[in-house]
Formats: C-alpha cells, structure tokens, sequence
C-alpha cells in the first residue's frame, strides 16, 4: 500500500507540473492569435484613443509576464473570468458545454469498450482465421479515416438516406434522457468507431501473447473450454495493458471531440472553442484550453496508476 501510495504521489506531482507547463504553452500561444481582441470587439470604425482605453480595461497594457501571473492566480482561486464576447462569467458558460461533452464522451464509451473487449476476445479465440483477419481489416479501415469523414459517411446513410437519426445534434438543459441520446447517436458512433480499433487490437494481441504460458496449458489439460480459459485465466494477466489503452482513448473521447461536435453542431466544450477562437474571446479560449489539458493529464495519470496496480511487478522495477 505505501508503495502505491508513493507511485500516486510521484504521478500526481509530475501532473501538477506537466499542468502548469500547459497552462504556459496554453497562455502564450492565446496571445500570438491572429488579430486584434480590442480591435475584434470594437469595430475597425473604433478610433485609436478607444481602442486604447478598452485594451487597458481589459489588461492588456500590461507586460505578458504579469498577465500570465493574473490569469494563473484568479485560475487557482476558481475564477476563470468574464467571457468578452457576451459578458458571463466564464464558468457559467463553460459548465452546461462540459456536461454535454463528458456525455457525448460517456455514450460512445458505454459502446465502445464492451465491444471493444469482445472483438479482441473473439479474434484471440479465433485467431489466424477469416474472423480474425475479417476483425483486422475492418479495425485498419476504421482507424485509417479521420473523424471528419466517418460522421460525413454516417450523416449521408444513415440522417440523409435513412433518416434514422438527426443530422444535427442540437440539445439543451430541458432535452431528457431519450431526446439526448437521440440526439448523440451519430457523434457517439463516430467516436465509437475512431476509437475501436486501437482498443480491440490491443485486447487480441495481449491475449494471444499469454495463450503460451504454462498456466493456460494447464487450464486447458484440465478440460475448461476455449472461451472459460480466455475469460477466467487469460483475460485477468492482460489486464495492465487493455486498460492503459481504454483509459488513454478515453482521454481521447474526451479532449479529442473538437472535430466531431463541429461537423454535428453539437454545443459541448469544442464547438465552444472553436467559436471563440472566431470571436477572438481569449479568456474562453484560455478556459477551454486549460480544462482540457487538465482532463488529459488526468486520464493519463489514471492510465499509469491503474497499469501498476494491475501488474503488481511494474511497482518493484529492476
């Protein structure tokens, strides 16, 4: 238990650390935008004196240094500002975005790993037949297109020609559970997909790795079925890398549905940033930025703790 809780500690620091190196990158490179914020706001009709007293109201007179300091400090005490572009506080606007973003993302995981992990099992038990390379071929093929073009090719079959589900994935707070899920059916199959394959490969070849050791030998001499011995003695000692790979593409789900909730309309935290790097409005974008770094890191850090405690040996390495 100490040396987990040693592990955890050592993690936890490197992503404090890793966060701030972030927050830096994320707060110079919102700076070097193309473009004017006050002028963006303001107007190209706005006359130099007024695009000067605006840019003081909004701090930006100051060095970059002490902007940074500001920002950093009002970010530790919770505040993430006043977005520009419409005057709220920016953690009212961000919150109903995350919400539908986390579930967006939960959707197309509550797809996406169980049949990952079945895949896997069924190529592992059929291994080197037209299964096994039918799973394959179609695994290369889902991950060899960008998101973009998966949802374009979902839109036109299955909104345009079969009009099964929505083409836009429009919700709000007073949308139920149904109304939801009707509406992320589309963006949740394309992350599906975008994510399956490296899941499902990952399962399959961590399985068939183990298939030569002594202890499946021996479970198979004692008469268990294929399918027992792949669940009940394969499965478990695989575990450290199926769920690294599960929980990095869940990070992905995550911080990786820019793309997606553009091309559907869909109002989560990407379709945010995106406007707002459009509307020049800084602190959004900053917010935006530093949340889904924050939730990268973290995932990542789960992914490395929950690899140690599932393979006890990475907590003693030579």
């Amino acid at each position: 238990m100490a040396s987990i809780s040693k592990i955890i500690g050592q993690r936890v620091a490197l992503g404090g650390v890793t966060l701030w190196i972030v927050s830096l990158v994320v707060f110079a490179g919102v700076q070097f935008l193309p473009g004017d914020i006050a002028t963006e706001m303001l107007g190209r009709a706005a006359t130099p004196e007024t695009v000067a007293a605006f840019r003081k109201s909004l701090g930006l007179d100051l060095p970059l240094y002490l902007r940074y300091l500001h920002w950093l400090g009002d970010v530790l005490r919770g505040d993430l500002g006043t977005a520009l572009a419409s005057g709220r506080d920016i953690g009212e606007l961000i919150r109903p975005r995350l919400f539908n973003t986390l579930f967006l993302a939960l959707t197309a995981a509550t797809l996406a790993v169980p049949l990952a992990l079945l895949a896997g099992l069924l190529a592992a038990l059929h291994r080197n037949t037209f299964f096994d390379r039918m799973i394959n071929v179609l695994t290369l093929t889902s991950i060899s297109f960008p998101e973009f073009f998966i949802a374009y090719i979902l839109i036109i079959v299955l909104a345009a020609n079969a009009g099964i589900f929505p083409s836009l994935s429009d919700v709000d707070s007073a949308a139920g559970l149904a109304g939801r899920l009707n509406a992320v059916a589309l963006p949740a199959l394309t992350l599906t997909l975008a994510v399956l394959a490296h899941m499902t490969r990952m399962t399959r070849t961590s399985i068939i790795n183990l298939l030569a050791n002594q202890y499946i030998e021996t479970a198979r001499l004692k008469g268990l079925s294929e399918w027992r011995v792949l669940v009940r003695h394969a499965l478990p000692n695989a575990w450290a890398p199926i769920v690294n790979v599960i929980v990095l593409n869940l990070a992905y789900l995550i911080t990786g549905v820019v793309v997606v909730e553009v091309v559907f309309v869909y109002p989560g935290l990407g379709q945010l940033i995106v406007d707002s790097v459009q509307k020049r409005d800084i602190p959004v974008v900053q917010a935006c930025s530093l949340i889904f770094a924050a939730t990268y890191i973290l995932l990542n850090l789960t992914a490395d703790v929950l690899s140690v405690i599932s393979n006890p040996r990475l907590m003693h390495p030579k």
